[in-house]
C-alpha cells in the first residue's frame, strides 16, 4: 500500500442540513481515487442540545493495520533508529488493528460541546491523487521544501453564497503549517 499525502480536516456547520450528499461526495472521490478517509468524526447537536454521532472510514482492516506498521515504524525510527523501527512496525500494526473505534474517540467528547443547532467533523483524509506526482518528484532527487493550504472560506465561489456562512466565522484564515506530509516507511 502506498499512502499518499495526509491532511486533518476540521469542518463546522451552523443549522445543518444533511442529506447524505456529503458522505455521497466522499465515496464518489474514493471511487475515482482521488482521495480516501482514514478516519472522520461527525458530531451533531440538535436545538435541543442532543448529540449524535457518525464515524467514517474508507479504510479496512489489513489497510489500517499496514498504516498502523508505517506510523509505528516512523515513531520507533525517530526514537531508536532502525532497531526501533522495527519494533516499532509490529507494535503499530498491532494496535491499528485492534482498533476499530476510529483515531477521534477521545475528540467526541470536546465535539459534543458544540453549540446546538450545530455540526462539527474531523476528517484525516489521503490525498491520493497525488502518490504518483510525489513518487516522481522523488525519482529526481527532489523533495517537499515548503507547503501550505488556505481555508477555502477564502476562495470565491459562485455555488456557495457569503450569507451562508456563519456570521462569526473570520473573515480570512491564516495559512496552515499543517500542510499535506507524505508518509512513507523508513528505509
Amino acid at each position: 500500500m502506498s499512502i499518499g499525502p495526509v491532511q486533518l480536516i476540521v469542518l463546522g456547520f451552523s443549522k445543518p442540513d444533511f442529506k447524505g450528499e456529503v458522505i455521497e461526495e466522499l465515496g464518489r472521490l474514493r471511487d475515482s481515487d482521488v482521495v480516501r478517509v482514514i478516519d472522520s468524526l461527525t458530531v451533531y447537536k440538535d436545538a435541543e442540545g442532543n448529540v449524535a454521532s457518525l464515524e467514517l472510514s474508507q479504510m479496512d482492516q489489513a489497510d489500517r493495520q499496514e498504516l498502523g506498521a508505517y506510523v509505528g515504524a516512523l515513531i520507533g525510527f525517530g526514537a531508536a533508529g532502525e532497531e526501533g523501527a522495527e519494533v516499532g512496525a509490529a507494535l503499530g500494526a498491532d494496535a491499528a488493528g485492534a482498533d476499530d473505534d476510529g483515531m477521534f474517540d477521545d475528540a467526541l467528547d470536546v465535539l459534543a460541546e458544540i453549540p446546538p443547532d450545530s455540526a462539527a467533523a474531523i476528517i484525516l483524509l489521503e490525498h491520493r491523487w497525488a502518490i504518483p506526482l510525489r513518487d516522481t518528484v522523488y525519482k529526481a532527487n527532489g523533495f517537499p521544501v515548503a507547503s501550505t493550504s488556505r481555508a477555502s472560506s477564502n476562495i470565491p465561489s459562485s455555488s456557495a453564497p457569503a450569507a451562508s456562512a456563519p456570521s462569526a466565522a473570520p473573515t480570512s484564515a491564516p495559512s496552515s503549517p499543517a500542510a499535506p506530509k507524505p508518509i512513507s516507511a523508513p528505509t
